[in-house]
Order: C-alpha cells, then structure tokens, then sequence
C-alpha cells in the first residue's frame, strides 16, 4: 500500500500539533482559555477554579434550607397546631432538629371542656421532631382567644 504525500499542512511526524490544531479550532480550546483567563480576571488570582470558592463547612452545616416552611399536625391529645416560618434549615449533623427563623403559629388546648387557641411568635426556633417539641427565643409572644397574652425570653411548647 502506497503512502498518500497529499498533506495539506500538517505532515505525518507532527501529531501533536495536529491534535493541538484541532483541539483549539473546534471550539473547546478557546472556550477553556477564555474561561480561566476571564476566572483570572474576575477573582484576581492566578490559579482560578471554581471549586475553591465553595466554603464547604458552610455547605455541610446548612445542607438543607427552605423558604417560607410550614408545618402542620396534631399535638399528643389530637389537637391542631401550624408552624411557619420565613426560612428553616437542617443540619447534617442533627437531622431531627429544624432551625427556624421568624417564626409564627398556632396551636389549640383543650381544658376543663373550654378550647383556647394560642397564638404565638418568635423570633428563632427550634423544632425538635423526635422530642415534639419546640423551643422558641427571642421575643416571644402569646396571645390566646380569651385575651391572655405573655411575652418571654425562651418558650418550650411540647406538642
């Protein structure tokens, strides 16, 4: 078999340039440079990637955030309660506990045959599933149906 001599630019002993050639005009390689070049710029250092700006203690202790959370069940005696929130969050570490913040709810007491609805408010609380309860600070205010109202530090609501 006969040896075809039509190269056009690129001869047979230079390869590498050949893949270099073809590497940078299919796009991929300019695409790489403009990204590390343009990751220079906008960082200001020299060895850029994207990985080193991710702080991955904050990732591993805030694994799991929500927005407007809500919560709704009955306590130990059957009666209603809801919790919302404007933001909650689960540590990896400590998955029965939701932390939540700017808290708001309500829940129901059944005593003597009369119903009383709490209302209540704070500004952090703290969910506690496997407990059932729930650890409010901050500002806290309750305010029930019948009038009463009560404001503290820290509140433990066991549902």
């Amino acid at each position: 078999m006969k040896k075809d001599k039509r190269n056009f630019i690129i001869i047979r002993k230079h390869r590498r340039w050949q893949r270099l050639w073809q590497f940078f005009f299919t796009g991929w390689g300019l695409v790489m440079v403009a990204a590390l070049v343009a990751g220079a710029l906008f960082t200001r250092q020299l060895l850029w990637s994207p990985i080193s700006a991710i702080n991955m203690t904050d990732v591993a202790a805030n694994q799991f955030k929500m927005r407007g959370a809500s919560f709704r069940g009955t306590d130990s005696n059957g009666e209603p309660f809801k919790i919302v929130a404007e933001s909650g969050r689960q540590e990896y570490d400590k998955p029965d506990i939701i932390f939540l913040e700017r808290v708001s709810g309500q829940t129901t007491q059944l005593q003597n045959g009369k119903r009383t609805v709490y209302n209540f408010s704070a500004n952090t609380a703290e969910y506690n599933r496997a407990a059932k309860t729930v650890t409010m600070r901050g500002n806290v205010r309750i305010k029930s149906n019948d009038g009463k109202e009560l404001q503290t530090n820290e509140l433990v609501i066991r549902i």
